[in-house]
């Protein structure tokens, strides 16, 4: 990853520029004198609900021939999901 150092003011000046930046997978710290002030990263992909996750599995089984191979620890985390919630349907569907 790469990190660029910035003072505020040039980081006033361009900001923008440095979302882009950002956005592309850098991180920016941004200071006063020696001093640190912010520091901006990427934020957290968002999470899937368990019905997206069910649907592209199904939608990549279609696509190969059959489900696949998927590790046991998944298989029981997923049961126990669905198992507390049921299996519902998404208000796009």
């Amino acid at each position: 990853m790469e990190v660029i150092r910035i003072s505020e003011a040039d980081a006033a000046r361009d900001f923008p520029g440095l979302l882009e930046r950002v956005r592309d997978g850098a991180e920016v710290i941004i200071e006063s004198g020696t001093d640190a002030v912010s520091v901006l990263r990427a934020g957290a992909q968002p999470r899937r609900s368990v019905s997206e996750t069910i649907a592209l599995i199904e939608a990549h089984s279609k696509l190969v021939g059959g489900i696949p191979p998927m590790d046991s620890d998944f298989v029981a985390d997923m049961e126990a999901i669905i198992g507390k919630r049921g299996r519902r349907e998404s208000q796009w569907d």
